[in-house]
């Protein structure tokens, strides 16, 4: 019968089976070994659920097709195409619309990529799984299982509900999916303290995980929504998905502008007005003012500028789900990286073997080095790795190894091919009499091997359990008797070795007396000669040390956040100078205790958090952004998927990571290093550099077309341009520029600068400044030419023309100055951009044609000039240059010669 506690999947979840004895586990539930009845499983099935993760509703098509036309600047064009069409210019409403769709279509493709992540996580479900019910076997789907019911595992089986154990043989669960750990983790059956963090509860195993080997039985405590896979899923979405810094800055960007014109634009027919202009005409001019002030071609500059940059991060193994995480990396304070995997090799590599007192560096040894002799300390060391292991490995080139078994016992092969000893030959050389199989409880694995007519008994094991079944030693002096001096100093050496990240393990051997009869079991390892320590750990990546560097010379904060133990994660940490060796470290279990507030302060001063779940990887990243940082997360795993959802930049791994974690992300490293991530911050400052001078060169030949407008109704002047002119300077001739600019290439240093505070605007108050100033310079000289032109020769379409190409030329001399906030143009070769140089040229010569050929004259409403007009013009325009070259040097004149 059920236990009547049982009402609800919530009051389910209350209780706690990992710190529960097994027995009482199957009493709350209502179950026993030989699990439920058909009967009860179905009531329970429609009482809980089906064990499944629920979809999501897929996004409004036409919510988000809405959503692309919410900025002031659309509003401005949209206004502008009504009044357009409505006074009957219709080239000039065409190309407006199609500017309108343009950026529609650029934002709709966006995000539309976006709410796939639930959906990988629904593909880890297992489809089948074997229960016990009625006292027999049944394989039945996964879904259909429920509270109480009993699971059998075995190896290679991936775990389809969350399930406490009441048997565990041998058994090893891959959990690096929920915890990071990149080791299988040994299962048992005692209760473990209810605080303890999800990667030390060894008594549970968790939905989604593969059983590496052995076996095992379990009663099923948790199924659907209520795992720790389906709580993820929710995670994700209450994730509330914030805009990108680059998404903040174009909408304050927007606002300022669309208020400014839309002032500019009152002001203008008001005055106008007062002056005796018709409305029809006031209407005019300010669509051409809105026209000329609205930068139509910043939507496409910014979609090439990121585009160009994903080119270069792919080629550099970052490939981008999202375009606007580009120049996000480029701003980021604070970079979260997981430990396995990404700032290491994630393969375990024995480092170091300690044996009769001397230290023996396995990356220091040559082939061959040291002649096989089974009573040389270090070969006895090796042996006793080789034959109390179960791995296989088998070379495959130079330092690649094809692996099958524990990567643990797996390195220790490899330790013996890097010496030159052959494992498989050893192995055949001593057969197998007998085994004591590793268990937690145990911990230890022993051999008994033939060597010719002896017996020979081999243990490996944690360094106090072997020593405690050893009498003896080996020391520079031979064999001694093992006693309190000689155990302090095997533990001070085992303690120093774990300081330093390493795992550690005890190795011990006994030569029998007389044959073991193994008929009626291994007998307990005892009377042992201990060897020595073995340690190994899961080394640095190369390059990533001096990409933490670089990352610190460029103001970003580098954490780590993993799921392994405080000691590792430290003594990483402190090889990747990601923290000093005596390092605070903040452990999953500590943070259960913090406030969100507390969490916040801590998160200031700490760069190494261990043993961490899914929930506080997201307080971290939280806290983090409640301090005003911008952060990039890494993570491989589906307790990563959260946080790389909520993180400013989420960073999933190509090569090792789930479909969830890619899903997720914004960013996924092609190779899994973390020398990637610091190459992606490198590209988004180039993509933001190029943008906000791409942004500045619009802005401000726009202000001046906006002036030279408003000075010429205060003066009671013709409309210096008509709408499709300054339709044809912003889309046609200023267009080939800006989008020219977007191919500008980085400069090394800008990885020397500190990242943009997040509430910097795309335009610096610099480039403000700037813009006021070429404004202004645009506009009179423009129109004081064209005063000049229309009172000589008293033709309206010829000081149009003059104006028009005035303008042009403007913005051809002006581009050269835009190419860098700080830099003097003429230190900048026109080659290092040739598409800039083509660009300029090109757009001189399309303009040059224009004024002569018959169908673009009729459009536009130009005539040809002759070349005394151009170099007016051109003496004109040149003059922006000097202007902006002294701007830069009276404002910072060692950035002039040095600045990026």
């Amino acid at each position: 019968m059920p236990n009547p506690t049982i009402e609800t999947p919530e009051t389910l979840r209350e209780f706690a089976p990992h710190a529960m004895p097994a027995e009482a586990v199957a009493q709350r539930l209502g179950t026993s070994p030989n699990g439920l009845s058909v009967e009860e499983a179905r009531r329970r099935l429609q009482q809980f659920g089906a064990n499944e993760i629920e979809a999501i509703k897929p996004i409004s098509i036409p919510a988000l097709i809405l959503h692309q036309f919410a900025s002031p600047l659309i509003y401005i064009l949209l206004a502008a195409a009504v009044v357009t069409l409505l006074l009957g210019e219709y080239i000039d409403a065409a190309v407006i619309a199609a500017v309108l769709v343009l950026n529609a279509t650029i934002g709709f493709i966006q995000e539309y990529r976006a709410e796939k992540s639930v959906r990988a996580l629904m593909q880890l479900t297992a489809p089948h799984a074997r229960v016990i019910r009625d006292g027999a076997e049944h394989d039945i789907e996964s879904r259909a299982l429920v509270p109480g019911d009993v699971v059998l595992l075995e190896s290679g089986a991936r775990v389809p509900a969350d399930i406490r154990l009441f048997q565990a043989t041998a058994l090893q669960v891959d959990e690096s999916m929920l915890t990071g750990e990149s080791v299988a983790v040994y299962k048992q059956v005692a209760p473990i303290p209810e605080d303890a963090p999800l990667g030390d509860r060894a008594n549970m195993v968790f939905s989604g995980t593969i059983v590496a080997s052995g076996r095992g039985r379990g009663y099923v405590v948790a199924t659907g929504a209520h795992t720790e896979l389906g709580k993820i899923a929710g995670s994700m979405r209450e994730q509330r998905v914030d805009e990108t810094p680059l998404q903040a800055r174009m909408r304050r960007f927007a606002h300022t502008v669309g208020m400014v014109i839309g002032v500019s634009c009152a002001v203008i027919f008001a005055l106008g007005l007062a002056v005796g202009n018709s409305v029809v005409d006031m209407f005019k001019v300010v669509v051409g003012v809105a026209v000329a002030a609205v930068p139509e071609g910043l939507p496409i500059v910014l979609t090439i500028t990121l585009a160009l940059r994903v080119s270069a991060m792919a080629k550099r193994n970052a490939l981008v789900r999202r375009l606007h995480a580009v120049e996000t990396l480029g701003s980021t304070t604070v970079i979260g990286s997981d430990k396995t995997g990404t700032l290491t090799e994630n393969r375990m590599t024995v480092q170091e073997y300690w044996t009769a007192g001397e230290w023996y560096r396995v990356h220091a040894l040559e082939r061959g080095a040291i002649p096989y002799d089974d009573q040389h300390p270090f070969v006895l060391a090796l042996l006793t790795s080789v034959l109390t292991n179960e791995a296989h490995v088998r070379r495959i080139g130079e330092d690649e190894y094809e692996i099958h078994g524990d990567p643990t016992e797996a390195a220790l092969l490899i330790a013996a091919l890097k010496a030159g000893f052959d494992h498989d030959e050893w192995r055949a050389q001593h057969p197998v009499v007998g085994e004591i199989p590793f268990e937690p409880e145990l911990q230890y694995s022993a051999s008994i091997r033939a060597r010719g007519d002896e017996h020979w008994m081999f243990v490996k094991g944690a360094p106090e359990r072997v020593m405690g079944m050893a009498t003896r030693w080996l020391t520079p002096d031979g064999e001694l008797p093992l006693d309190a001096d000689a155990q302090r100093t095997i533990m001070a050496h085992a303690a120093d070795m774990a300081q330093r990240g390493l795992r550690v393990l005890g190795l011990a051997y006994r030569r029998c007396d007389e044959p073991i009869d193994t008929r009626a079991g291994v007998p307990q390892p005892s009377a042992l000669v201990f060897i020595g320590l073995v340690g190994m750990v899961d080394p640095p990546r190369a390059g990533v040390l001096e990409a933490i560097q670089e990352c610190h010379q460029a103001g970003i904060r580098v954490l780590m956040i993993t799921g392994d133990h405080a000691a590792t994660a430290r003594a990483i940490a402190a090889q990747l100078h990601i923290a000093p060796p005596d390092a605070e470290v903040i452990t999953g279990a500590e943070m259960e205790r913090l406030s969100d507030e507390e969490l916040r302060e801590r998160v200031r001063t700490v760069n190494v958090f261990a043993r961490v779940s899914p929930e506080h990887k997201l307080r971290v990243v939280r806290a983090l952004q409640a301090n005003g940082e911008t952060v990039a997360v890494t993570g491989d795993g589906v307790n990563d998927a959260p946080a790389l959802k909520a993180a400013d930049v989420g960073v999933a791994m190509g090569k090792s990571g789930t479909d969830v974690a890619r899903e997720a992300a914004d960013i996924v490293l092609a190779d899994d290093n973390f020398v990637s991530i610091r190459n992606a911050v490198e590209e988004g400052r180039v993509a933001f550099k190029n943008l906000r001078n791409a942004t500045f060169f619009l802005i401000s030949t726009g202000a001046g077309s906006v002036l030279m407008f408003l000075f010429a109704v205060l003066l009671g002047m013709p409309m210096p341009m008509l709408p499709a002119q300054l339709l044809w300077l912003n889309l046609v001739t200023n267009g080939l520029q800006d989008i020219a600019m977007a191919f500008e290439p980085g400069d090394k240093r800008i990885m020397r600068q500190k990242p943009r505070p997040r509430d910097e605007g795309i335009i610096s108050p610099l480039l403000w400044e700037r813009t006021a100033i070429v404004g202004l310079l645009i506009a009179v000289l423009t129109l004081w030419l064209f005063h000049y032109e229309y009172t000589t020769t008293g033709s309206l379409t010829r000081a149009q023309t003059i104006a028009l190409t005035t303008v042009v030329l403007f913005q051809n001399f002006h581009v050269g100055n835009a190419r860098s906030e700080f830099r003097s143009a003429f230190l900048l070769s026109p080659l290092r951009n040739p598409f800039l140089l083509i660009a300029a040229i090109a757009a001189t010569a399309v303009h040059a044609l224009a004024l002569y050929l018959p169908l673009t004259q009729f459009v536009l409403r130009v005539e040809p000039i002759e070349l005394e007009a151009w170099v007016r013009s051109a003496l004109a325009a040149l003059s922006v240059v000097v202007v902006v070259e002294a701007h830069k040097w009276l404002r910072h004149p060692k950035l002039a010669r040095e600045g990026v």
